[in-house]
């Protein structure tokens, strides 16, 4: 990401906002990488595996999803971001109706801790 914050006033980083963004990058670990394939680079977490029963895994793992976009709505998260969150999450359900397609992209694209990047380049977590 380049400079797509520049510009916006921040609220204020207190330690309440700090804590609910390090719960959701924990929260996004375990749903995106908390496991590796054995030889490989790659991880993946329980989005992947709950991702893997028809329909209903990609209905319950897109409302867990959801819930990183309503945090950062508590957190008044501008609308721009907001859509970037949710852009992310229709990639990732759209596809992973697809089967085999879906079960790839759980591995490979990770739209939960894309969210938690979001957020932290947001509140200047970490750097644009």
């Amino acid at each position: 990401m380049s400079t797509a914050f520049h510009g916006d006033i921040l609220p204020p980083l207190g330690t309440d906002t700090l804590q609910r963004v390090a719960r959701l990058r924990k929260l996004a670990w375990l749903l995106d990488a908390a496991l590796k394939i054995p030889g490989t680079r790659w991880r993946f977490g329980a989005d992947a595996i709950i991702g893997l029963l028809p329909v209903g895994g990609t209905l319950v793992m897109t409302a867990i999803s959801l819930f990183f976009v309503w945090e950062a709505r508590q957190l008044q998260v501008p609308t721009r971001v907001l859509g970037k969150m949710l852009l992310n999450i229709i990639v990732e359900a759209g596809l992973d109706f697809v089967p085999v397609v879906g079960d790839v992209v759980d591995v490979a694209f990770k739209a939960n801790l894309r969210n938690v990047e979001l957020l932290e380049c947001y509140f200047g977590i970490r750097p644009n």
